[in-house]
C-alpha cells in the first residue's frame, strides 16, 4: 500500500519564484503537486473497477483533510471528523450489493474494523487468555456473537473483492484522488452505474506550495500569522466536467438549524447535483434531511431504535440508492 505521508525536500518553498494568485479551479493541478502515489492509486482502482464488471459502485469519501503548514510537516490544520459517517454508510452500501471505493483519511473510521477501534472498550478488552488451551487467545464470550457477525460481512466483502480502501491525509491529496477516481470511471464507462457519497470533511482553507517552508517552525519567531488560501470549489467541476453522468450526493454540515435547508438549497442551485444530506453537528447521529430542489425530506430514529442500537445510515443508505435507481434509468435512457 502506498503512503500518504511521503516528504519530498524538492517540493518545499523555492524563494526564487514569486508568489502566486490564489488558486482558481483551472490553475489549482498545475500549481500543486500530484501526489507521487496517484499512477499506484489509478492502477489499483482501474483493476477494481474492471473486476467488479456490471456492479453498482459507491465512492465513498471519509474523514477530515490536513493543512499541511510545512513541507516537512510537523504542525497542520486539521478538523474533528473521525469518519463515522463514512465508514458507517460504506457497510450498508456493501450490503446492498454495491462496489465501494472508500476514499478515506488515512488511520480515521475503516468499515467493519470500526466497532473495535473506536469503542469505549480497548480492542484487547475483546479477547481472553483461552483456559483449555494455554498460550492461545480466544474472544470473550460475550462479544463472540456480535464479532462473528461482523467478521463474516468483512470476509464476504474481501471475498467478493467489492470493497477498495484507498487513504489519503491533506486536501491536495483528497482533491486530486478524487479527480482521479472521476476520470477514470468515465474513461471505463461505469460511470452511469455509480454515486458519489462526498462524506469527507473538506478544508475550506489551504497553504499553496509556493508558500510551504521545508523545515519546522520555529516558536522562536515569536507570534505566528498563517495565510491561507481558500480551497477552490470543485463541486461544480466535478459535476460539470469529471463526471456528468456519476449521481453526486453532497452533506451539509450546520450547527443552527434555521438555516441548514437555505444552505443545503444554495449548494444544489450552485453546483447543479442531485442531493445535499443537511444534519446538524447536535443531532447528526439521529436525523437528517435529503434536499433537492423540488423537496425536502426528514429521515429520524425513534427512541426505540437509538437504544436498541440501530443507525441513522441504516435508513440514509437505501433511501439513496432507490434515488440512484432512478438517476441510472435517467441517464441510461
Amino acid at each position: 500500500m502506498y503512503t500518504t505521508n511521503a516528504i519530498n525536500p524538492e517540493k518545499a518553498i523555492d524563494r526564487s519564484v514569486a508568489d502566486q494568485p490564489p488558486a482558481e479551479e483551472d490553475l489549482y493541478f498545475e500549481q500543486n503537486p500530484a501526489p507521487e502515489y496517484l499512477p499506484e492509486f489509478e492502477r489499483k482502482l482501474s483493476e477494481f473497477l474492471t473486476n467488479n464488471g456490471t456492479r453498482k459502485v459507491a465512492v465513498v469519501t471519509s474523514g477530515g483533510t490536513t493543512v499541511p503548514l510545512e513541507n516537512n510537516t510537523v504542525r497542520f490544520i486539521d478538523n474533528f471528523s473521525a469518519g463515522t459517517r463514512g465508514a458507517t454508510s460504506a457497510e450498508y452500501f456493501l450490503e446492498n450489493g454495491y462496489a465501494v471505493v472508500f476514499l478515506h483519511r488515512q488511520f480515521s473510521l475503516l468499515p467493519y474494523s470500526r466497532h473495535y477501534t473506536h469503542s469505549t472498550n480497548c480492542f484487547l478488552d475483546y479477547m481472553v487468555e483461552s483456559e483449555t488451551e494455554p498460550g492461545s487467545v480466544k474472544v470473550d464470550e460475550k462479544y463472540q456473537v456480535q464479532m462473528l457477525d461482523v467478521l463474516r460481512k468483512y470476509k464476504q466483502a474481501q471475498k467478493d473483492n467489492t470493497l477498495l480502501l484507498l487513504p489519503f491525509t491533506t486536501v491536495t491529496q483528497y482533491l486530486f484522488s478524487l479527480r482521479c477516481i472521476a476520470l477514470t470511471m468515465s474513461k471505463l464507462h461505469v460511470d452511469t452505474r455509480c454515486v458519489f457519497y462526498l462524506a469527507a470533511a473538506v478544508s475550506d482553507f489551504f497553504m499553496p506550495t509556493s508558500r510551504l517552508p521545508q523545515h519546522k517552525i520555529q516558536s522562536s519567531g515569536g507570534e505566528l500569522v498563517v495565510n491561507l488560501d481558500p480551497v477552490p470549489k470543485f463541486l461544480k467541476r466535478l459535476v460539470e466536467a469529471w463526471a456528468p453522468r456519476v449521481m453526486i450526493v453532497s452533506f451539509k454540515l450546520e450547527t443552527d438549524e434555521s438555516i441548514l435547508e437555505s444552505k443545503a438549497k444554495t449548494a444544489l442551485e450552485r453546483y447543479n447535483h442531485q442531493l445535499v444530506i443537511g444534519n446538524l453537528l447536535q443531532t447528526r447521529k439521529k436525523e437528517v434531511i435529503f434536499v433537492t430542489l423540488e423537496e425536502t425530506e426528514k429521515y429520524s430514529l425513534t427512541d426505540e431504535e437509538e437504544k436498541e442500537g440501530k443507525e441513522i445510515e441504516e435508513i440514509i443508505v437505501p433511501e439513496v440508492i432507490k434515488r440512484h435507481d432512478v438517476w441510472q434509468e435517467k441517464v441510461c435512457n
